[in-house]
């Protein structure tokens, strides 16, 4: 059966069906009428062509919020990303207030739902009021003015719209009757429509004047949104006398009686706070930094702009870490501390999982990133030095490293590194002194490493040290290198990988990785490194056994703080997750009495109970090339270890059993640790070993130290300014140490260049009064041999000369 063939009807005679109140027009106006129509109907063949489906117009409708979704597809934040418009999410039109659509159709197209685009009744009017030069109301219908809203040239231009204008628009709608229902008509109208200065769309309107979503506009919100779309930038008083105007058609509309007389006092007022209000907030979530990192990388890399982006950051993991900062910082309160910042990293992966980048609403400086500020890190860049000069095969984890006052010479003065308690422990073992996280031990260990040598392996760990490594010399073992809580967070997930670093992984959940990972620090040395940090017996000296830091499952961690306690941190990692966090103020203001195990590390404590808390965290396996090793820790010259005996770890073919300091050394050590008692066999094991590695005793000038610079007062007596100079044994023997045959020598030379020697006096102590000049001290024993020397500098009145004196010891033993 042949399909029946469709009717057409021409739009004139469409209109003539369609519209039933133009019969009493005069003739004149129905024949232009229909010249308009059969002039219009050329157009109609290009205008099909052009305008878009609903489909397509939903597909193409862009809102300026960006949502940033997790990992789960839960929402994270929402982000204004178009700063030019502000527009919502679409909205159906079931999701509208029924006020707002009866408000809308009674403002502006009583008659939508009865023509097919075009009122001829409200063109008639308008054009009879034009004749007659009397004010009527426009007659473009809704469906005329989304024809308007989807194709710019049928828009209005400051002078208004043309007369060909006018009818492409007319033509436009008639072809939208045609090709949508009335239902999409309306819901494309509502979404579209530009309602005052960068609100378009309902969605935008409703949010930003009134706060609440587009179903729950009430009768008096929908009156003023709908006065807005007559003039949407006109006047409060002027929108609230429209507003009050559309109330009372709506009322009468509803009652079908005459119009009641309104309160537009109240109207007015209503009007006035909505349009003076702002009460959506450009961007509102749980991750507002991580937010803007999602989009500032997609802007680098050129992509397109998304409603919704996937990222790699959990919603759980974010808010766990979220309201355990908050928690935290509420319960510092009084000590002067109001940001912090967060970071979980997943060791695999290198994909963010949770990022904090202040307290929110307890900080003044809230929009600050902390997760990228540049802080001093303080102790949390020993594990890197330790690691280093383990691989490097300049120390073990059982080497002992004297924990004493030190005077380093540099550049710019005397370097004279201090402890966090003032206090010094003597002589501890490596992993001691990181795990206590002693001061001086780790700047001696610099000095062993050399400062340039730590800075190329930091930059290579992805740390972005601002200056060079003589900028920091060697306070960069304390942390004086600011770097942001990315980067070190990231650089300890190197060590929880075995020393294999690789950049953070792409925000956007799936994208390819960055790079591979690089070998940068040997797999054995990051063992050593993550054993001593997960041994809550070996920090006990400084934090005790009960400490935070101390986890039920397995976790190596360590605790930071900057000069004047301006920044703390806590950094650790377990089998399956690196998470860093720093508290501070963003001013840079110090906090009172918060120390990293104070402030920090509760916070990263109960961030990694939380995500172990159903998942089991063990130690890794030791790679090849360690060997563990028991060692003790003696007196040569007693019968007190210097620690308790232990299993260790080496590197392969640097493990030895007996770690021992002769006499005085092993006195200097911290007088709260007990003597231990070892056997007779350790004992002498110790006594043979030092014997057979260790110097003969000699002597060491302890004061002044090389590099001194003293200054003298004119008005303090020359008597009272003698300095007192000191000598100390080192090496093997030096229990039965005598300085009696001690001599001081003092090496000047003069402007003309001759060197001239004098002897300052015997033994330890002698007071020496000092005079201006460049001097080297030198120290020599009975038999001749020079022991030590150092230079100094004297600074005040002019200089003296200085006495010949007899020559060196060494130069008398000869002539003799």
């Amino acid at each position: 059966m042949a399909r029946p063939r469709r009717r057409t009807t021409s739009p004139c005679a469409l209109s003539s069906v369609r519209s039933s109140g133009l019969q009493g027009l005069p003739r004149s106006l129905r024949a232009c009428r229909c010249s308009l129509l059969w002039l219009g109907c050329l157009l109609v063949p290009l205008v099909a062509q052009a305008l878009p489906s609903p489909q397509e117009v939903r597909r193409g409708f862009q809102p300026s919020e960006t949502y940033i979704l997790s990992r789960e597809g839960e929402l994270l934040q929402r982000l204004r990303t178009d700063m030019q418009v502000r527009r919502g999410q679409w909205v159906a039109l079931s999701d509208t207030s029924p006020a707002l659509r009866l408000a809308l159709l009674v403002s502006e197209d009583k008659r939508f739902y009865a023509h097919s685009g075009v009122d001829w009744k409200a063109v008639s009017a308008a054009a009879w009021g034009q004749l007659w030069h009397r004010r009527t109301r426009g007659a473009s219908t809704i469906t005329m003015q989304l024809a308007g809203l989807l194709d710019e040239d049928w828009r209005a231009s400051n002078q208004g719209r043309s007369v060909g204008q006018k009818l492409g628009q007319a033509v436009a709608a008639t072809q939208l009757e045609r090709q949508w229902r009335k239902d999409q008509i309306l819901e494309a109208y509502l979404n579209l429509l530009p309602f005052r200065g960068e609100l378009v769309g309902i969605d935008a309107l409703s949010r930003s004047l009134f706060g609440k979503a587009a179903h729950g506009l009430d009768a008096v919100e929908a009156a003023i949104a709908a006065a807005l779309v007559r003039g949407p930038n006109a006047s409060p008083e002027v929108v609230a006398q429209r507003a009050c105007g559309v109330w009372q058609d709506v009322q009468a509309w509803e009652s079908r009686a005459a119009t009641p007389v309104a309160d537009c006092g109240a109207i007015q007022w209503r009007t006035q706070q909505s349009l003076r209000a702002r009460l959506w907030p450009a961007s509102e979530g749980l991750a507002p930094h991580w937010a803007q990192r999602v989009w500032q990388s997609q802007r680098e890399a050129a992509q397109a702009p998304s409603a919704r982006v996937t990222t790699t950051v959990s919603a759980p993991v974010q808010r766990l870490a979220v309201e355990s900062l908050q928690r935290h910082l509420r319960e510092l309160q009084g000590r002067n501390v109001e940001d912090g910042a967060v970071l979980v990293l997943d060791n695999a992966s290198g994909q963010v999982l949770a990022w904090v980048g202040s307290s929110g609403g307890l900080s003044q400086a809230a929009e600050v990133d902390g997760v990228l500020a540049w802080r001093q890190p303080g102790s949390t860049l020993k594990p890197f030095l330790y690691a280093q000069a383990l691989q490097e095969g300049r120390v073990t984890a059982a080497s002992l490293l004297e924990d004493s006052p030190a005077h380093i010479a540099t550049p710019s003065g005397l370097y004279i590194p201090q402890n966090y308690d003032r206090k010094f422990k003597g002589w501890v073992s490596v992993r001691s002194a990181l795990a206590g996280s002693l001061n001086v031990p780790a700047v001696r260990t610099l000095v062993m490493v050399t400062p340039d040598a730590f800075f190329n392996q930091l930059r290579q760990l992805g740390l972005p040290l601002r200056e060079n490594a003589g900028y920091y010399g060697y306070s960069l073992a304390l942390g004086s290198a600011e770097v942001p809580l990315l980067h070190l967070t990231n650089a300890y997930r190197a060590l929880a990988n075995g020393g294999q670093f690789a950049p953070v992984a792409h925000a956007v959940l799936g994208a390819a990785p960055r790079a591979k990972p690089v070998q940068v620090l040997s797999p054995q040395a990051a063992f050593v490194v993550g054993d001593i940090l997960s041994d809550a017996q070996a920090r006990a000296s400084t934090f005790g056994l009960d400490s935070v830091l101390a986890t039920r499952f397995w976790t190596a961690v360590k605790t930071g703080t900057s000069k004047d306690m301006r920044d703390n941190w806590a950094v650790g990692w377990s089998q399956r997750y690196t998470v860093g966090v720093w508290v501070g103020n963003a001013s840079g203001e110090a906090m009172h009495g918060v120390s990293g195990s104070s402030g920090a590390a509760p916070i990263w404590a109960d961030i990694m109970a939380a995500l172990h808390a159903r998942l089991p965290s063990r130690a890794p396996p030791a790679p090849p090339g360690l060997r563990p090793q028991a060692v003790q820790f003696v007196a040569a010259a007693g019968a007190a270890a210097l620690e308790p005996g232990r299993k260790e770890w080496f590197l392969e073919g640097t493990q030895q059993p007996v770690f021992a300091i002769e006499g005085e050394a092993a006195g200097a050590r911290d007088s709260s640790t007990p003597g231990m008692k070892v056997s007779e066999k350790t004992k002498n094991q110790a006594q043979a070993a030092i014997k057979n590695v260790l110097p003969a005793v000699h002597a060491q000038i302890a004061q002044p130290v090389s590099g001194t610079i003293l200054a003298l007062d004119p008005d303090i007596p020359p008597q009272h300014q003698r300095l007192q100079l000191q000598a100390r044994p080192m090496g093997a023997g030096s229990a039965g140490w005598q300085p009696q045959g001690l001599r001081w020598q003092l090496v000047t030379r003069q402007p003309h260049g001759e060197t001239v020697r004098q002897e300052l006096g015997r033994g330890s102590p002698v007071a020496w009064l000092p005079w201006p000049g460049r001097h080297r001290l030198e120290l020599w024993d009975a038999a001749g041999q020079l022991q030590d020397s150092v230079e100094l500098e004297v600074r005040g009145a002019g200089a003296r000369q200085p006495q010949q004196v007899a020559p060196s010891p060494a130069s008398s033993a000869r002539s003799r």
